[in-house]
């Protein structure tokens, strides 16, 4: 696969096809770095100050798309990913793996691969214990995506009292939290989340999303991720496989896979697969329900 020069990295794989293209840098990371469609703007967000960088034990966010293992825990998710990665081609995929985290002793790998024929991206998140004892983790997927847009996450489908009457899942909350926050829209059938340039502080809100997608709307452009929903599974931050935070720079969508007990050696996957829209859907619930959803349906 092609290598190329982004953002001051000399070794970025790019995956391409007739319409998107993806960059991965291979000096740092794991860590996507742009993706879009061909010539046009990259949804994710870029920190400028931080491209090119390579070396030193200070965490970047460089902006992109990371991979993490939650729960979140300082110093713990914050191993410094700033190393050359070993990258290894298998017919349609790129693997790019990291070296073992010196803090933690487990190891990050990313597989990609690019539907030749449809605006679609697959990325396999796999996390390895190289320690010599049992860890409890679960692969943690992050997407910084531009500033700008709004972020769309699937409330459960509306069930009528009493024929239904219990709970159909968790909204976990941060102490940072801020339910009144004008960025939110809790609406009947979703939960908007806005990234304000001007917003002066950070919010944060997970969940268990049953439906297994959530959408970023930018400028007519549509970013959509699929994940699963692991019945019966544990997961991190009261029950989280969703996630969204957001401040005046970026917002991250987020997705988690189950907290397992991984063994030495052993590992664990999550799995995202990505898909991108020329669309413009507006921020209302009857927007997203006459103009997203139709998008999503394509991909289940």
């Amino acid at each position: 696969m092609p290598i190329t020069g982004y953002g001051g990295w000399p070794n970025c794989i790019r995956l391409a096809n007739d319409s998107i293209e993806l960059l991965a840098t291979a000096d740092v990371g794991p860590r996507v770095i742009r993706f879009g469609f061909t010539g046009g703007e990259n949804v994710m967000k870029e920190f400028a100050d931080q491209l090119g960088k390579t070396g030193g034990d200070e965490w970047r966010i460089y902006g992109g798309h990371r991979f993490w293992h939650a729960p979140e825990e300082m110093p713990r998710s914050y191993a410094p990913d700033n190393s050359p990665l070993v990258v290894r081609e298998n017919a349609d995929r790129v693997i790019l793996t990291q070296p073992v985290e010196e803090t933690t002793g487990m190891q990050k790998e990313l597989e990609i691969a690019i539907d030749p024929a449809a605006d679609h991206v697959t990325l396999i998140h796999r996390l390895t214990n190289r320690n010599l004892w049992t860890v409890k983790a679960a692969a943690w997927a992050l997407t910084v995506m531009t500033q700008g847009g709004t972020a769309v996450f699937p409330q459960e489908p509306f069930k009528p009292h009493p024929e239904y009457m219990l709970p159909a899942r968790p909204l976990v909350l941060w102490h940072y939290t801020d339910m009144s926050d004008p960025r939110f829209t809790f609406g009947k059938d979703y939960i908007m989340l806005r990234q304000d340039p001007a917003a002066k502080t950070k919010n944060k809100i997970g969940m268990l999303n049953h439906q297994e997608w959530a959408a970023y709307s930018v400028r007519g452009v549509v970013f959509l991720k699929r994940f699963l929903s692991v019945a019966g599974a544990e997961y991190p931050d009261f029950g989280c496989n969703c996630e969204a935070y957001t401040d005046a720079d970026m917002i991250e969508i987020e997705s988690l896979g189950p907290l397992s007990l991984i063994r030495p050696g052993e590992s664990v996957e999550h799995m995202e697969d990505w898909y991108l829209f020329k669309a413009d859907v507006g921020d209302t619930e009857k927007d997203v329900r006459d103009l997203l959803m139709p998008l999503v349906a394509r991909t289940a």
